[in-house]
């Protein structure tokens, strides 16, 4: 009898504990056999986990992400439309590696480019694309170098666009990681990384999809493979759910079946610890204004992002106020007046300004008389 009570007591025990939610196994670098990887959270730009992240290495395929991102970004303006008609050049066609054996002359659109490029990883067809947007390769690759600077990506170089080995062509997991999260804002790009198989050339040359995941990772949206002597096997997965938005970069595996287990477990790794929360707005009360029209001023704020926390703790986010005790006229509409902290613990989450909802105009000898003169009017 004593036995089965102490049973029911572990039984009951382990409940709390599973209703508790208890942490997933930390990952360790020994678990994932790359020699760089890194997780990010796409939307924070929280760093998840990072295994040599900044170590500069040949990127392969994984190139392709910046040079897609410019051509959505070009289409995005309007400077080139899916339907453009590109002629291949001899320099495109020249391409050896993964490719769609474009041949000098040969006419496709943008948009079985794009397919050829992000499905096949086709080298030709990605520096058709880049000729097509910028003129020439290298003036694409100028404006490849100048959008890595902008974005961050301290540890990159590129020297050509499909990520053929080249001398000082480099970059590191975590650039890849926050190209990724650029090229992943362009919601017509899953269009093609979820593509299993497509066809160019009116069904005559098939596509098969490098990125495996799609078929077998829950929420996968992508995103791009590579494989070259130097680089290795490499990936920037993206997967998505419950409004977690994750990449997971993986750089020099030894092997196409390493690669796909690392990111898979990268991934895992991030959705069973990390969940997103979106913070409700405190009431906000209306601040006194001195030698103005109005004796008080209401405050606004927008709704708190949604934030990245910890599995668990997403009802331990706390907000506190800072608002001016009082302000002086005149107060202009807009004018920060305070702002509001989401924390999480001592950490700091978030923070967003709190503006005045009005403007204040300052009381003067005139104004006032106008309002007198008004008031006698009436009477």
């Amino acid at each position: 009898m004593k036995f089965k009570k102490r049973a029911v007591s572990l039984l009951t025990a382990f409940c709390l504990l599973a209703a508790a939610g208890v942490p997933a196994k930390a990952i360790s670098d020994q678990d994932v056999k790359a020699p760089s990887a890194v997780v990010m959270e796409a939307t924070t730009g929280k760093i998840l986990y990072e295994k040599n992240p900044h170590e500069k290495r040949p990127g392969a395929s994984i190139t392709k992400v910046m040079t897609l991102l410019l051509v959505m970004e070009a289409i995005d303006s309007g400077k080139i439309s899916l339907t453009d008609t590109v002629t291949a050049s001899a320099h495109a066609a020249s391409m050896g590696g993964s490719d769609i054996w474009l041949k000098e002359g040969e006419t496709m659109t943008v948009d079985d480019l794009l397919k050829a490029t992000v499905i096949m990883s086709a080298n030709d067809a990605a520096v058709a694309l880049a000729e097509h947007v910028a003129g020439s390769e290298d003036d694409f690759l100028r404006q490849m170098n100048e959008k890595a600077k902008a974005l961050g990506m301290n540890d990159t170089t590129f020297k050509n666009c499909n990520g053929l080995d080249e001398d000082g062509h480099l970059t590191s997991a975590y650039d890849i990681a926050l190209m990724s999260a650029q090229l992943i804002k362009h919601k017509k790009i899953f269009d093609y990384t979820l593509t299993w198989i497509d066809h160019v050339r009116g069904g005559k040359t098939q596509l098969v999809n490098t990125n495996k995941l799609i078929r077998t990772y829950k929420g996968i949206t992508g995103l791009k493979t590579g494989t070259t002597g130097k680089a290795g096997s490499c990936i920037s997965a993206t997967a998505e759910r419950d409004n977690v938005s994750l990449i997971a970069v993986v750089l020099g595996s030894p092997s196409t079946k390493d690669r796909f287990a690392d990111a898979a477990q990268l991934l895992d790794y991030g959705f069973a610890n990390w969940a997103m929360t979106a913070p409700e707005t405190p009431a906000l009360e209306p601040v006194p204004v001195t030698n103005g029209m109005q004796n008080s001023v209401e405050p606004e704020a927008p709704a708190g992002k949604s934030i990245l926390v910890p599995k668990g703790k997403e009802n331990d986010v706390v907000s506190q106020v800072t608002l001016a005790e009082t302000l002086e006229a005149p107060v202009e509409k807009g004018q920060i007046i305070g702002k509001i902290t989401y924390k999480l613990g001592d950490e700091t989450l978030q923070e967003t300004d709190i503006r005045a909802k009005a403007a204040v105009s300052q009381i003067t000898f005139f104004s006032v008389f106008r309002i007198l003169l008004k008031y006698m009017v009436c009477f």
